[in-house]
């Protein structure tokens, strides 16, 4: 296993040094850098103007070179002018003496936001705390939800209660966040359609509304009332996703030749199901339900947008609209590591729960 986990470990680091390089490449094409100067300094700026402030800003340089300059791995960039000396990790009230010789990735230091003025690092800690608590409560709800209904679904194929449940998932999977999320406003959070006003006329709820159709007031304190819509947006299509992966897995595992020993011996169908079933069928959807994490992080972009909660999603949109450089950079980071972490963990989690696997 600890072989396993060092190779794996190696792999995860090269893996992410590709993909944080693709970024950068991408990010630091040059219409890219000439709108950030244009940004920074003017929007009249002509085009030799435009080379000379991306000179004196470390940009000119060689795109590797400044990627182990922002990872840390190399030593900061210095221009000398006269007698003022600028660079990248002299910043702060720092001096060329005082000022580290690496200030990247590596070192804690992932930049300055040109859209918030604000460094990258407490942004993104922010958001994704923001993220987290969405992502929690999206896990609660989903994850049992769905397991309860593939296995229903998959107990007994073929009955009209299969039916009727791979239709609901089914319908979840194919309905995309930014549909249902309207839906969902119109029907709970709409003072002139849906339930709401039907509720208000009967006197049954204070005000006009029986959600809140936003939820950027949940960012100071969740309520049942302002974060239900978005939690239920994100919900759906997972749950359906994963309930079918569910149901074939069962279905697959209840057609086995240890599963008709057990119930030619007497054993309930209770018991069949819980004691001998229920692991076996949930070894795939394991693996779904643990690739669901790097989905959420990147698929709550249209979820966050919808009901304004300004979490990691919200923030990678202003990031992408506003040409944050540095910000987009660190939203990469922190989605690599992700999707490599769950990854990991998936891999381990699949041993564990299949003994072939760990025997082989």
């Amino acid at each position: 296993m600890l072989k396993f986990v060092l190779r794996r470990g190696v792999v995860m680091l090269l893996t992410a040094l590709c993909l944080t390089f693709i970024v950068f490449f991408m990010t630091n094409l040059s219409p890219n850098l000439e709108k950030l100067a244009k940004s920074e300094a003017s929007a009249r700026m002509s085009d030799a103007e435009v080379i000379s402030w991306l000179d004196k800003n470390g940009y000119g340089q060689p795109v590797v070179l400044r990627y182990g300059e922002w990872l840390g791995a190399l030593p900061g960039w210095t221009r000398t002018e006269g007698d003022v000396t600028t660079g990248r990790c002299i910043r702060d009230g720092l001096t060329p003496e005082t000022a580290p010789g690496f200030c990247g990735v590596l070192q804690g230091n992932w930049g300055t936001s040109t859209v918030f003025k604000a460094d990258v690092g407490e942004i993104l800690s922010r958001s994704l705390g923001a993220t987290g608590w969405l992502m929690l409560w999206v896990m609660i709800v989903m994850v049992p939800t769905s397991l309860l209904l593939g296995v229903l679904s998959g107990m007994r194929e073929g009955s009209k209660l299969d039916r009727v449940l791979s239709t609901v998932a089914i319908a979840s999977t194919a309905t995309p966040e930014y549909v249902s999320g309207v839906i969902l406003v119109a029907l709970f959070a709409s003072a002139t359609a849906g339930l709401s006003p039907v509720l208000a006329d009967l006197g049954l709820i204070e005000g006009r509304t029986l959600f809140l159709g936003t939820a950027t007031s949940a960012m100071d304190k969740i309520t049942f009332w302002n974060f239900a819509l978005p939690v239920l947006t994100i919900a759906l299509y997972g749950i359906g996703y994963i309930a079918r992966m569910t149901r074939a897995s069962m279905t697959e595992v209840m057609v086995q030749q240890y599963i008709r020993t057990a119930r030619l011996k007497g054993v309930s169908f209770h018991q069949v199901v819980v004691r001998h079933a229920l692991r076996n069928a949930l070894i795939a959807p394991f693996t779904v339900i643990m690739l669901q994490f790097p989905w959420l992080l990147n698929g709550v972009v249209i979820v966050e947008t919808l009901f304004n909660y300004k979490g990691f999603g919200w923030t990678l949109v202003q990031a992408a609209g506003n040409n944050d450089i540095e910000l987009l950079l660190g939203c990469s980071v922190v989605a690599v590591f992700v999707v490599l972490v769950t990854q990991l963990m998936s891999d381990i989690g699949y041993v564990f729960l299949n003994p072939r696997i760990r025997l082989a």
